[in-house]
């Protein structure tokens, strides 16, 4: 979609030169009508009476076309009065996108009363209608012919019927949702790239172009000699049975002023995963191109975060590579070294990511940050606890866990709290090495494996981990402003958290 131009005005929005007025409404017939009469139309009761015919009524999802020779009026559920929130104006933007895929027009108009009835915050429902627009307009349709049939969004300018005074305020928190909203699509892009593309030189060449256009990040991308050299030797065994080159690829975003506060954002890069030796069976590996969903949610958070002016230095850290089978490859019964000089014995190479996450946490605390949040497509158990739609979030703090839930929810991402419980510690535990990458139960995986990258973490670091197996990619929508495919799931939630840390 091209770039939306907002044009303010403090009165008439309906005057303007718009095709449509978008305007929605809240659940009730109270509200149905009063807004039916504000519109002053000379067949008020023909309407409200063709809205009991199509049983509109305001739930949020409905839609009702008043058509006009000059102007047409969509008016669209909003839902309940009470409940209005950042995720009700994304979900009324993706309507909005919906209708203006079958319906070409260029030029559209909101009236902010309107908009902000049930919840008056000009800057949440500037931030969320550009994230909202922005994302359901998305489609990843890089390999596919062109249907010529097809409406194109081509939508140009947005007219907003807005106090004077609000102006200023609409137009800051607008700009951070569509600076949100683009840092979700890359990571979008890069989930749903087919890992024949989507190779770990293909995440450094990312990480590398991210850094030029942003005077404010470095990177460096280690090769398979530096990553030996400074013994992520655990990392470098899942990337032995595959052809394409391991990337260890290392971001920093650096703060106008100089900080101790050092954080540190760890995402699973695994770019392709076969399962390995302990190969993958049926269709399993079909959808496997996803599993470096993680390091694409670091990617888009560095995309946007040059922008921010965040006061802590900022870490990205990704370990990137293939989990593939051949002669050189990782074997069941192996026992690996991370760069902390603890041992791994390999119960199943199915079970790699973990296993490369052991050394890009170790790393994290090598660089000396204080607070580490890692994310990965890490377990098919979580799937079975939580769905598709929920990440497990574990926390070694309660007080990041609640800030992580609050900006989640802010971001309209879906999050769990989950356990550590010590009495499961010993499930991880190996005869031979001082840790094993399977447990010894088929219970509750995900936790267990939470529980294996704990083993990692050194005392007073704070840390937190995503597992995002269900929310990373969306074999059906979740909503109408996330499409099938990848999600570019935790960008927004980790942009609205940093923004506070």
């Amino acid at each position: 979609m091209k770039y939306m131009e907002i044009k303010f005005c403090s009165k008439n929005v309906d005057e303007q030169e718009i095709e449509l007025l978008f305007i929605p409404v809240l659940e009730g017939e109270k509200h149905l009508s009063k807004i039916v009469q504000d519109l002053c139309y000379e067949e008020e009761k023909a309407i409200l009476n063709r809205t009991k015919k199509e049983n509109f009524i305001g739930k949020q999802g409905q839609v009702f076309t008043i058509y006009g020779d000059d102007l047409t009026v969509i008016l669209f559920g909003f839902g309940k009065e009470n409940k209005v929130d950042m995720d009700d104006w994304r979900k009324a933007a993706g309507s909005l996108i919906a209708y203006l895929k079958n319906y070409r027009a260029k030029k559209i108009g909101l009236s902010a009363k309107h908009w902000l009835k049930g919840n008056n915050n000009i800057n949440n429902f500037a931030q969320a209608l550009a994230e909202g627009l922005l994302l359901a307009s998305y489609d990843f349709i890089k390999y596919k012919q062109q249907d010529k049939n097809k409406i194109k969004i081509e939508l140009e300018e947005i007219y907003i019927e807005l106090d004077n005074a609000k102006k200023n305020a609409f137009k800051k928190a607008w700009e951070l949702g569509l600076l949100l909203a683009r840092g979700t699509i890359l990571a979008r892009d890069l989930v749903n790239e087919p890992a024949g593309v989507m190779t770990p030189t293909f995440l450094a060449e990312t990480a590398n172009a991210i850094a030029k256009n942003n005077k404010n990040i470095s990177v460096k991308i280690l090769d398979k000699e530096r990553i030996e050299k400074i013994g992520m030797n655990a990392f470098l065994s899942v990337a032995e049975g595959s052809e394409q080159a391991a990337k260890f690829i290392h971001l920093i975003y650096h703060p106008a002023r100089v900080t101790k506060k050092k954080i540190a954002i760890v995402g699973k890069g695994i770019t392709f995963d076969s399962g390995g030796l302990n190969i993958k069976i049926g269709d399993s590996m079909e959808q496997m191109k996803i599993d470096m969903g993680g390091a694409a949610t670091v990617l888009g958070v560095f995309e946007a975060i040059g922008q921010l002016k965040l006061k802590a230095e900022v870490h990205g850290i990704i370990a990137a590579c293939e989990n593939m089978p051949s002669g050189g490859a990782l074997k069941p019964g192996d026992v690996v070294t991370n760069m902390q000089g603890k041992t791994i014995e390999i119960g199943n190479t199915d079970a790699e990511g973990r296993v490369t996450l052991a050394d890009s946490l170790a790393y994290a605390q090598k660089q000396g940050a204080d607070t580490i949040i890692d994310l990965a497509t890490l377990t098919g158990a979580c799937l079975v606890a939580l769905g598709t739609d929920y990440a497990a979030l574990y926390a070694n703090d309660q007080a990041l866990n609640k800030s992580l839930i609050n900006a989640a929810d802010k971001a309209g991402e879906k999050m769990w709290s989950m356990p550590l419980p010590v009495e499961y510690k010993d499930l991880n535990k190996s005869n031979i090495a001082d840790i094993k990458n399977i447990p010894s139960t088929r219970y509750g995986g995900s936790i267990t494996a939470a529980m294996f990258l704990q083993e990692f973490i050194k005392e007073g670091v704070v840390w937190a981990h995503l597992d995002i197996a269900g929310p990373a990619y969306a074999e059906k929508s979740f909503n109408n402003y996330t499409p099938i495919g990848g999600v570019g799931f935790g960008v927004r939630t980790l942009l609205e958290w940093l923004q506070n840390n």
